[in-house]
C-alpha cells in the first residue's frame, strides 16, 4: 500500500473512530430522524449499554488506526528453489 493511501486510511480511521466515541453522547444521539419515525427503538438506542458498545467500535477503530500507523510493509521474500 503506497504512503498515501496509508496516511488517508489512517487518518479517515481516527475521525470515524473520534465520531463515534463522541456521538452517542451527544444531543445528536438524542433528536434525531430515526427516533422521531419509529419511537418502538428509543428504549434501545438510547440504553447506556448501546451507547457504550458504538464508542466501544470507536476505541477499537483508533486502535486499528494506530495498527496502521505502526505497521510497515515489508515486502515478501521469495527464496529460491531448491534442486534435488
Amino acid at each position: 500500500m503506497n504512503r498515501i493511501l496509508r496516511a488517508m486510511t489512517v487518518v479517515l480511521l481516527f475521525e470515524l473512530g473520534a465520531l463515534l466515541l463522541y456521538l452517542p453522547w451527544s444531543a445528536f444521539w438524542e433528536q434525531n430522524y430515526f427516533l422521531s419515525h419509529y419511537p418502538w427503538i428509543m428504549p434501545i438506542v438510547l440504553h447506556p449499554a448501546t451507547r457504550g458498545m458504538v464508542s466501544g467500535i470507536g476505541v477499537l477503530d483508533i486502535f486499528v488506526g494506530f495498527g496502521f500507523f505502526n505497521s510497515r510493509s515489508v515486502p515478501a521474500r521469495v527464496s529460491p528453489p531448491s534442486n534435488p
